[in-house]
């Protein structure tokens, strides 16, 4: 038996910056040169998808992400990196 076979939990791209801790957070104000890292696979989220904008760069982390998201995150100036 496969229980968890299709188990994807999913966060929307206005939610991503509720991961970031506070201090990250005032770092990157302060500094818009650096763009912070969010690894959305240790906070137990798989897949990113679209609803939402962004206007500052974000490098995510994660297993899925949908072409909308994709595009609004390149818009903003940020990158996707797709893990294992």
């Amino acid at each position: 038996m496969k229980k968890n076979q299709y188990y994807c939990p999913t966060m929307n791209l206005d939610e991503v910056l509720s991961v970031l801790p506070e201090e990250v957070k005032e770092q990157a104000k302060k500094d818009t040169t650096k763009a912070p890292v969010i690894d959305l696979t240790q906070h137990g989220v798989f897949k990113l998808l679209g609803r939402g904008h962004i206007d500052r760069p974000i490098v995510v982390k994660t297993k899925f992400i949908s072409s909308i998201a994709e595009k609004k995150i390149k818009a903003a100036g940020g990158a996707c990196i797709l893990t294992a």
